[in-house]
């Protein structure tokens, strides 16, 4: 079973930065493949917002919010996805969740989520 753990989250005054990673690893100990890769985020009475994303081609897409604040990026050695996020405001704050599209020899390619990670961005 993939398992997805974001990290990197925490409290930072207005003007800040932060960097999430999100990790995939499988119990087996297998190799695995990660094809995409997708940050999201959800602030508190808000629906789920995409916030970046890194397909497998290395193509990466932006919400307008982010563009030239936020960075993503992946390490393929690590399986590791990360968020750089800079010039962090008060309206960033939310729970940051990555979705990624994993191939495992057993399941093939199948999309997996992480359990999120808080940012709170004190104004």
């Amino acid at each position: 079973q993939v398992q997805l753990v974001e990290s990197g989250g925490g409290l930072v005054q207005a003007g800040g930065s932060l960097r999430l990673a999100c990790s995939a690893s499988v119990t087996s100990g297998s190799v695995i493949r990660i094809n995409g890769l997708t940050w999201y985020r959800q602030a508190p009475g808000s629906q789920r917002e995409l916030v970046a994303s890194i397909p497998g081609g290395g193509l990466t897409n932006y919400a307008d919010f982010a563009k030239g604040r936020f960075t993503i990026s992946r390490d393929n050695a690590k399986n590791t996805g990360y968020l750089q996020m800079n010039g962090l405001r008060s309206g960033d704050t939310g729970v940051y969740y990555c979705s990624a599209n994993v191939w495992t020899p057993i399941n093939g390619a199948q999309n997996y989520w992480g359990q999120g990670t808080q940012v709170t961005v004190s104004s």
